[in-house]
């Protein structure tokens, strides 16, 4: 995947930076595998907006996506690399023997004609999932499951992977995309290889109306706003004392910067290293 520039002779291509779709091989996504995907606007069951700056944008399917790979053992040909507005990554058809189909995260390297499968006897190359008592130490891997059968949760988008640093007894250490350090049961499974799509985070839209088309309505700073209607607003200009910058927080009260992790949940004790370690004091 690589990124193509413009001629600046527009304000809105002087910084733009898209993606080139080299490695897309299909335009059309397959019809038996699409889904409605109903848009909320941001609002939830009562119509009351829970995640503002919501909106708009063009329609899209969804893709359902095989992050169980529940048929083991079983050879599967990468049918095509398509592109999906849902998620960051590029996806895979692949297509069993049997002529069942299905959509995978397309991994780096990973191309048309390849065969890929899932089981504890998959060979370790890009695209198969193994579980994590057979992969060997120090593999990349993505699509990884932190509940053996609850299907991929870490690692899914473009350019992400973890890295199987050791086991001990029933549990495999797994270093996250994050530098944290967790303890993950051997009986989980993961995928070979980098997520693809790596120049993602090097997209620039360079427009505002580019953002629109994703979704997103435009973001007012609460410094901006009157007394009434933020906690920031007011003032004379940028006022430090009256209004503005003083107390910073959101209109629920929390502050920039608090951290919103529960302080005692069950899921520390497979914590190994935090991804931020306190620095030792001389």
């Amino acid at each position: 995947m690589g990124l193509k520039s413009f001629r600046p002779i527009t304000p809105s291509n002087r910084y733009k930076m898209l993606p080139d779709f080299e490695e897309i091989t299909k335009s059309k996504p397959e019809k038996s595998l699409c889904r409605p995907l109903k848009k909320t606007g941001g609002r939830n069951n009562r119509g009351r907006i829970t995640c503002r700056h919501r909106g708009g944008g063009h329609k899209r399917k969804y893709r359902m996506i095989d992050f169980k790979r529940t048929r083991r053992d079983e050879a599967a040909k990468v049918v095509s690399i398509e592109y999906d507005p849902n998620r960051s990554a590029r996806i895979a058809l692949i297509e069993y023997s049997d002529g069942q189909k299905s959509y995978i995260i397309a991994p780096r390297d990973l191309g048309v004609g390849d065969e890929v499968s899932a089981g504890e006897k998959a060979p370790v190359k890009p695209g198969c999932a193994l579980p994590l008592s057979k992969i060997p130490t120090g593999t990349s891997i993505h699509n990884l499951e932190l509940v053996p059968g609850k299907g991929a949760q870490v690692a899914r988008s473009a350019g992400q992977s973890c890295m199987l640093s050791n086991r001990e007894g029933n549990y495999a250490l797994i270093k996250m995309p994050s530098g944290e350090i967790r303890k993950v049961h051997t009986k989980c499974y993961a995928t070979i290889g980098v997520v693809g799509n790596g120049d993602h985070m090097n997209v620039v839209s360079a427009k505002a109306g580019r953002t629109r088309w994703k979704g997103f309505r435009p973001t007012v700073r609460g410094m901006c706003m009157n007394p009434v209607d933020h906690p920031n607003g007011g003032g004379e200009g940028k006022s430090k004392s009256g209004g503005g910058r003083q107390h910073l927080k959101s209109p629920w009260g929390h502050t920039k910067g608090q951290k919103t992790r529960q302080k005692y949940k069950g899921s520390d004790k497979f914590i190994v290293e935090r991804r931020k370690s306190k620095k030792k004091r001389k």
